[in-house]
């Protein structure tokens, strides 16, 4: 989550937050505040976040300011007397009708937000983003536009076991992907999420947005950023083995990059159709799949194919990546039901499993053949 880098001018007069934010320069890099955001939802959740705040300080500083008073002024040492009365009904009727006063006085303002939230119509771009363990599936359903936003590659690799990689050379380190999805600034953006497997949630800060993906289900938000740049974000919903390495990552560009992006995607999905009914060589299928392994397997089965068993069992050597290409095919395409072998059969296209099929029968010194992308479209 990003940190806004200054304590709200609201809050400079209360010298219990004073201490806790101490000198500027000793807390640069670390959050002590919500952050405030990029679009104006951010900015009113900001807001009310910080009402709150400023409420319950007064309301704490008074409440506990009055009992340190009577302890030291009316104990018994001093002689003070306990007053001998059971009721009143002016307390009574203060201290309901205060707290009922503030709470409309959040009420008011936290409504209209709510309401402004809940509002995903007259969308210009609309994006279904569907969780996966543990990847994003973004389909721009009006540009015909569809791909899946893995961990990138540099944090993949820093993050397995006996790496020997020092994460904080890493860039963005968790917090960054191999597809981030591009939306144009001052753009109503309508998300519909939901899940294929488990419950995500699609969660950015800057862009003040948080929303379950649940199976089965599809949630409405939006979000109208007012900047240009790269916003960062992650599943907030605990989903499994994985939970900590799906992020999420926005880049807000102008309309006339956004077009262009939109293009070029629509074209590498043109190319990659037609490659997928097209012949590959080894060395091109073995390529492919490399990246795709690193992207998708690597995770479960390690980058030298040891794997992490008994869970995810060794792919170097092992009966399905040396045994008949079909049981190989048949448990990448359509998974292992009972284990956590997912089936891939709608993440990758035909070209893409026939490289990592590949790949897998031909590293780490298995020696076992090749497969076509035109073998995965009939195992299919």
């Amino acid at each position: 989550m990003s940190a806004i880098q200054t304590i709200n001018k609201k809050l400079v007069g209360f010298f219990c937050l004073a201490l806790l934010a101490g000198p500027t320069s000793a807390w640069a890099d670390y959050a002590l505040n919500m952050t405030k955001g990029v679009t104006k939802i951010s900015e009113e959740v900001y807001d009310l976040h910080m009402l709150v705040l400023i409420i319950c300080t007064v309301v704490g500083i008074g409440v506990f300011g009055v009992i340190i008073y009577s302890l030291i002024n009316h104990r018994k040492s001093k002689g003070a007397v306990a007053a001998q009365f059971h009721e009143s009904t002016t307390v009574e009727v203060i201290w309901t009708t205060i707290p009922l006063v503030i709470l409309i006085l959040i009420a008011i303002p936290a409504t209209g937000t709510l309401l402004k939230i809940e509002d995903s119509s007259d969308a210009d771009v609309t994006i279904k983003v569907t969780g996966w363990q543990w990847k994003w599936q973004y389909d721009y359903l009006d540009e015909n536009v569809s791909f899946f936003s893995s961990l990138s590659e540099a944090s993949n690799k820093a993050r397995q076991r006996d790496s020997g990689i020092n994460v904080y050379d890493v860039k963005h380190y968790l917090l960054s992907v191999n597809e981030p999805i591009v939306v144009p600034v001052n753009k109503k953006v309508r998300i519909l999420t939901t899940s294929n497997d488990v419950i995500h949630a699609w969660w950015v800060p800057a862009l003040g947005l948080k929303r379950d993906a649940i199976p089965g289900y599809i949630n409405e938000s939006w979000f109208k950023a007012e900047k240009t740049g790269t916003y960062r974000g992650q599943c907030a919903e605990l989903c499994g083995k994985d939970h900590g390495f799906m992020p999420i990552v926005v880049e807000v560009v102008d309309q006339d990059k956004y077009k262009q992006w939109v293009v070029a995607k629509q074209e590498q999905a043109i190319a990659e159709a037609a490659a997928s009914g097209k012949a590959m060589s080894k060395s091109e299928l073995m390529a492919r799949g490399e990246k795709v392994y690193k992207g998708n397997c690597m995770a479960c089965h390690q980058d030298k194919g040891q794997g992490l068993p008994p869970m995810f069992p060794a792919l170097a050597g092992s009966k399905i990546a040396t045994g008949p290409v079909k049981a190989h095919m048949d448990i990448v395409i359509h998974g292992k039901p009972g284990t956590a072998m997912q089936a891939f059969a709608q993440q990758l296209n035909d070209a893409d499993l026939a490289a990592v099929i590949t790949y897998e029968r031909n590293s780490w010194g298995n020696s076992a053949g090749m497969v076509q992308p035109s073998d995965v479209k009939a195992a299919r």
